[in-house]
């Protein structure tokens, strides 16, 4: 999809070259609009207006709606949608629901950044559009983190924007083209917004991407451009281009500032968050509608473009806008982050509600830092705010247009409480790295993007305790450009051309036993005409068997030609040969596939609407499911997931499979279909689980819930930051796995009793030899043997392995001993748990030195020990040398 590299200026230039053929549309010859070159930078506008020498950029009435709103009536955020809207529909618009920030039909895009990328699909290296209606207008929410050090600053940038997206294909039933798409746009502003005409402007533009590229008309009312209507025309190198077969018209307009030129407002966000910003006005007792943020917003409008520093064009705002530090600091600074928490957090309402996870890994890594970014505002204001409160304020304003932020409203507040809390406990450490820093000097881009990534510290909050002194300005653009998509692996190129495509019957009768005829032999590897061999796809590993009597050890689908790897040989080129699959192999790994299913509705149901499925793996005789998630399972958390699992087993639900449509199967089912991934084909087969749970899937499975028998989830771990992985076994190998654990609790159990009755057992003879420990040392002390005790005696030397004696009776037995005789010592060996552990008592003229006795024990266990010549001890745990130490302590001690 990379297509060719084309230099948007070359075309630009050419087609501007002949605006009748690219730009000129009936509207401006109806109304009298003529075409200028702007006396500054040169670039072609169309305008009423015959003494306009400048374009919208450079013109003087750039931004001037501000406190001055060009339009007859007035719509806010909510409102504005409904006027373009109901003027869409009015003029043969079907009017389609917003598709998901998270753009799960496309594996090259995390999140949607356009209108127009609801309606693309890959195929292959190609990307074609699928419109649901044609023509169309759509309310696409889209993500963009390339600016976040803007949001909130500038007053007009936003990490998640409304894209009005009006869509056209011409040559189909129903569509039209640059001269109707025009003129729509002009009567949307003129009639239904109530702009007038002479304010209205055109610029002539031209956008490229994906190999394909056209004119484009972008349309301005007082410098600010409202919507940019590109026609998607052709393809391949200028000069040398072709039409495309599917020409489009891709209007993308802004409907924040809609809202903004209706309104006048200093800010876009002023318009366009509804409730929620008269509540964090109200925290930190601002005006937002004073002359002083008019005139500051307007020259930070004026100037944005024109600086690759932020924080450049800020201090030029303040010095052209007359402000005081204190005004800065009293009202400006607070007020950014008013609208920096106000628009991050709606991002964050989308992008949980449509299944994100704010993480450290792919585009989980922009929610985890807008969430910190959001936190750290609210520390540095110091302000009591409650999140929860903020999120239903949101909600409740936006949820007639997107009713399934309301559905979702709970989980939000679940997933940002959580993620809050870790933020909290995570400060002490960034406060330690905060100190180094400041140490250091001022960090680099590049080392304040490690510092976030390898220790979750944020630029705010560095600049919060006054490490750094302003974030850069391309910090975020960089970190933007990190954890994009894993590319897929490569499959090896083999020579297949002219091949037809392999019969599936798999998908159809699904034989276990057929012949095929053999199209092409390479090395090892044979194509058949027709196979029931499921090749490896979608996380379900090959099926094994025979061909002409050789194993099938790997099945691999190129494009749509199925190759198998055999092993001892390959038949003939042309010949017909006996296949045979192996059933019971399949039949395992079809009921773990249909298992896979089953466990992700389940995950789901007992965990949140985030649960998404990340990956799979289903083998012969064990599985694994990986899921969006943010903790670690707890055990209960694992039986109710395996219970319910195990409840739609029980239940013997119908396992349907139809064909679709992709479009059909999206507007029917919706993009939870896309658990596995993208499906790069027209027609979608879809696997159904009753209403239990629909996805899009090429695997194999069960026709009923109940053929598997019994799941069996047999471990959990957190594979990484937002995965959690569930392994687990069905049918026969569930059972198996069943009767595994029960004997291992029923030998534990038994081990446990044992244990029990073994201690108790020592603990009786343990009482036992405290009791003797007088009597034994009135013996000793009389030379008499002690053997029966256990004790092995050299005149008043005594050494010890008697398990029946533990760390009390060592202690207080060799203390009493030495205490009472000078030439009295004693060694004991004794077992502490995994240790192995030695104490030495000697008296001053035993001729025993205690520590070299510990010391050399210790270090025959692989341990230490430590002590005196009167008293030592230590150990080791390495048991193999038991013996070894007790030869050399006793040989030690007796001599």
């Amino acid at each position: 999809m990379t297509g060719v590299s084309l230099d948007k200026k070359e075309i630009l230039k050419e087609f501007s070259a002949d605006p009748d053929k690219y730009y000129n549309v009936k509207l401006f010859a109806e109304q009298g609009f003529v075409r200028k070159s702007c006396a500054k930078c040169g670039r072609f506008f169309w305008t009423l207006n015959t003494d306009r020498d400048l374009c919208p950029d450079d013109g003087l009435d750039t931004y001037s709606f501000i406190g001055e709103p060009p339009t007859s009536k007035r719509f806010d955020y909510t409102q504005s949608w409904k006027q373009v809207e109901e003027f869409f529909v009015r003029n043969n618009h079907t009017s389609v629901s917003r598709y998901p920030v998270v753009c799960r039909w496309r594996d090259d895009l995390y999140f949607t950044i356009a209108s127009v990328v609801d309606f693309q699909r890959v195929m292959g290296s190609k990307v074609v559009f699928e419109f649901p209606a044609n023509p169309l207008v759509v309310p696409q929410t889209c993500l963009r983190f390339k600016d976040l050090e803007n949001v909130g600053v500038t007053g007009r940038h936003f990490s998640s924007f409304c894209m009005i997206g009006q869509h056209s294909m011409p040559d189909l039933s129903g569509g039209y083209w640059k001269d109707e798409c025009v003129d729509l746009d002009y009567r949307l502003l003129t009639e239904q917004f109530g702009i007038k005409k002479d304010e209205v402007v055109f610029v002539e533009d031209v956008w490229a991407g994906g190999g394909s590229f056209g004119p484009s008309l972008e349309y301005f009312v007082r410098g600010l451009e409202l919507g940019n209507a590109v026609f998607t025309e052709f393809q391949g190198e200028l000069g040398q281009h072709t039409t495309l077969d599917q020409r489009v018209i891709d209007m993308g307009a802004g409907l924040e500032r809609f809202a903004w030129i209706t309104m006048g407002t200093p800010t876009a966000y002023d318009c366009c968050f509804g409730p929620i910003n008269e509540k964090l006005f109200n925290t930190i007792g601002i005006d937002s509608d004073s002359e002083i943020l008019r005139k500051y917003f307007t020259e930070i409008a004026k100037e944005i473009d024109h600086y690759d520093d932020l924080n450049q064009v800020r201090r030029l705002a303040v010095k052209n806008a007359g402000i005081t530090d204190e005004q800065l600091q009293k009202m400006i600074t607070p007020l950014e982050g008013m609208y920096l928490i106000a628009d991050h957090l709606r991002t964050l309402i989308f992008a949980i509600t449509d299944g994100a996870l704010p993480s450290n890994v792919g585009g989980g890594y922009n929610l985890r830092m807008m969430l910190r970014r959001i936190n750290a505002t609210i520390s540095k204001l110091n302000l009591k705010l409650d999140i929860d409160d903020l999120i239903d304020s949101h909600i409740d304003y936006l949820k007639d247009t997107y009713p399934e932020l309301d559905e979702k409203r709970e989980d939000v507040k679940s997933i940002l409480k959580l993620e809050s809390a870790r933020y909290e406990e995570s400060k002490v450490h960034m406060k330690k790295k905060a100190d180094k820093i400041k140490e250091k000097g001022t960090p680099t881009v590049d080392e304040l993007i490690t510092f976030y990534e390898s220790d979750g510290v944020t630029p705010e909050y560095l600049k919060e305790v006054d490490a750094i002194s302003e974030i850069p300005s391309s910090f975020y653009s960089k970190l933007s450009d990190l954890h994009q998509s894993d590319k897929k692996k490569a499959i090896a190129e083999l020579p297949l051309e002219g091949l037809p495509e392999t019969e599936t019957l798999f998908y159809q009768d699904d034989p276990m036993s057929f012949d095929a005829k053999v199209l092409k032999v390479i090395d090892d590897m044979v194509v058949l005409d027709r196979t029931s061999f499921y090749a490896r796809g979608g996380g379900q590993e090959p099926d094994h068997g025979t061909i002409a009597g050789f194993n099938v050890a790997d099945v691999d689908k190129h494009a749509n030609i199925i190759v198998h790897k055999l092993e001892g040989g390959t038949p003939k080129e042309g010949e017909t040969v006996s296949c045979k699959v192996d059933e019971t192999r399949r039949s395992n790994i079809t009921k773990n596939h249909t298992s896979t299913h089953i466990l992700n509705a389940s995950s789901r149901k007992i965990l949140g609407s985030w649960i998404w499925q990340h990956s799979a793996f289903k083998e012969d005789d064990h599985a694994r499911l990986d899921i969006t998630h943010h903790s670690s399972l707890s055990d209960d958390e694992v039986k109710k997931i395996e219970d319910a699992a195990n409840d739609m087993v029980k239940k013997n639900l119908n396992v349907n499979i139809d064909y679709y449509d992709r479009g059909t199967a999206e507007q029917t089912y919706g993009f939870r279909i896309y658990q596995g991934g993208v499906v790069p084909v027209k027609a979608v087969r879809i696997v159904s689980i009753e209403d239990q749970d629909i996805e899009a899937c090429g695997g194999t499975h069960v026709k009923k819930t109940g053929d598997i028998e019994l799941i069996k989830i047999t471990k959990t771990k957190r594979i990484q930051d937002g995965v959690v992985r569930l392994e687990f076994v069905s049918g026969s190998n569930a059972f198996e796995y069943e009767k595994q654990q029960k004997e291992e609790s029923k030998r534990k159990a038994e081990e446990a009793v044992a244990k029990e009755q073994l201690e108790k057992q020592r603990g009786e003879n343990k009482a036992k030899a405290r009791e003797k420990i007088p009597v034994l040392l009135e013996k000793i002390l009389a030379e008499e043997s002690v053997e029966e005790y256990g004790i092995n005696t050299k005149g008043k030397l005594c050494f010890t392995v008697n398990p029946d004696y533990d760390d009390y009776f060592h202690q207080n037995f060799g203390k009493k001993l030495v205490g009472k005789d000078s030439t009295a010592a004693f060694c004991g060996i004794f077992e502490a748990g995994p240790t192995i552990r030695v104490m030495v008592f000697s008296g001053e003229q035993s001729g025993v030195n205690a520590g070299e006795i510990a010391k050399e024990i210790a270090s025959i266990l692989g341990g230490s020990g430590g002590g005196d010549a009167k008293f030592a001890q230590g150990g080791g745990k390495d048991t193999s040398k038991k013996d070894e130490v007790i030869t050399k302590a006793k040989s030690m001690i007796l001599g």
